[in-house]
């Protein structure tokens, strides 16, 4: 006989329906944000990163020749802008073409 705190193997346990649960939950999320926000989030990125990019155009303009801002407080901001002055020159200084707007 068997004792009562034995189980069949072939019976789930009730922690691995959780898991399961748990799991289709979390896939059933991720769908929802796909669907909902994942177009929303992506906007918000690519208007941060337009923002920066104006940003550094307005405070270290004079680098393209297009001087908008006093040397004084372009230089006062040049130790918070210099990690992201390899990406702005390369982004301005592209060609652009119709496609850049679509995507």
């Amino acid at each position: 006989m068997s004792e009562p705190n034995d189980r069949n193997p072939e019976t789930p346990e009730p922690e691995e329906g959780r898991r399961g649960l748990g799991r289709f939950l979390g896939k059933a999320r991720q769908v929802a944000y796909g669907m909902a926000a994942h177009d929303m989030t992506r906007y918000a990125l690519r208007t941060r990163a337009s923002m920066e990019h104006l940003f550094i155009l307005i405070t270290m303009g004079d680098m393209l020749g297009v001087p908008i801002l006093p040397p004084y407080y372009s230089l006062r901001l040049l130790p918070y802008v210099t990690p992201q002055i390899a990406t702005w020159k390369r982004r301005m200084l592209r060609e652009k073409d119709i496609t850049d707007a679509m995507f």
